[in-house]
């Protein structure tokens, strides 16, 4: 793609920007701020990724990817800021799906070992992660308003805190999964997904591109699983009190 056909993609942004206008949204900052840092961002990264993959340092492989999970743990944990705790449970999440989904990649043979195949395969899995937590906290949240007396009931009759919160937890790991699988149901058929897009676009054979997007979307449902039901394991106290009485929303 050329810098001016780039520069004409700000077609699309204005279009977005006069439509938040004519309909009094109020998001045009959102939109330009938005717009503006996934530019920036983006060209920062290229530049990072081309001196990563001509280095080829193990060591920044895994800065890149310790980044990556510190910022997707931030951003997830905007859903439950007044617990106390949940970005560092989140992290963690992130850092064993990472390590499993890649250690099994790496060591069945899945994908190179390399910066080029490592990275992005790595973004993808810890940007999935992060989107599943993101839904499990928003569930929990309207889990915990929606069922408050019946947990404070179980509280009262003696039940701990992890058994009377245990029906809500599993409602929202599975509310959290189900995107991920209906995705799948229809991959192909209503969506040609981003990597398979990008393969074909930039010139590789549709069934090639076809291989790795299913490489993906397998890899997607189980990354969904592991971070949904141990975010679900190691998250359940902190929606209590040290007294041992739920939070308030």
């Amino acid at each position: 793609m050329s810098n001016w056909a780039l520069a004409c993609t700000l077609v699309f942004v204005v279009v977005t920007i006069l439509l938040s206008v004519q309909r009094k949204l109020g998001l045009e900052k959102e939109i330009a701020i938005g717009t503006v840092r996934a530019a920036v961002q983006l060209l920062l990264i290229g530049y990072v990724l081309h001196y990563v993959f001509d280095t080829r340092k193990p060591a920044l492989i895994v800065l890149i990817v310790l980044l990556m999970i510190t910022v997707a743990s931030f951003n997830a944990g905007k859903r439950a800021d007044r617990i106390p705790g949940i970005r560092l449970r989140i992290g963690l999440t992130l850092l064993v799906t990472e390590s499993i989904t890649m250690g099994l990649l790496l060591l069945l043979h899945i994908i190179e070992a390399t910066p080029q195949y490592i990275i992005p395969v790595s973004g993808i899995i810890v940007g999935s992660s992060m989107i599943v937590s993101g839904l499990f906290l928003s569930q929990m949240n309207r889990e915990l308003e929606a069922a408050r007396g019946e947990i404070e009931t179980l509280l009262t009759l003696g039940a701990t805190p992890r058994q009377a919160i245990g029906h809500s937890v599993k409602r929202a790991i599975r509310s959290s999964m189900i995107p991920t699988f209906d995705g799948m149901k229809t991959v192909g058929l209503v969506q040609l997904p981003g990597m398979m897009t990008g393969m074909i676009v930039a010139g590789a054979e549709p069934i090639e591109a076809v291989r790795y997007q299913i490489l993906i979307m397998f890899v997607l449902s189980s990354s969904a699983a592991v971070t949904a039901i141990m975010l679900g394991g190691i998250s359940a106290k902190l929606w209590f009190t040290k007294e041992g009485l739920l939070r308030k929303g």
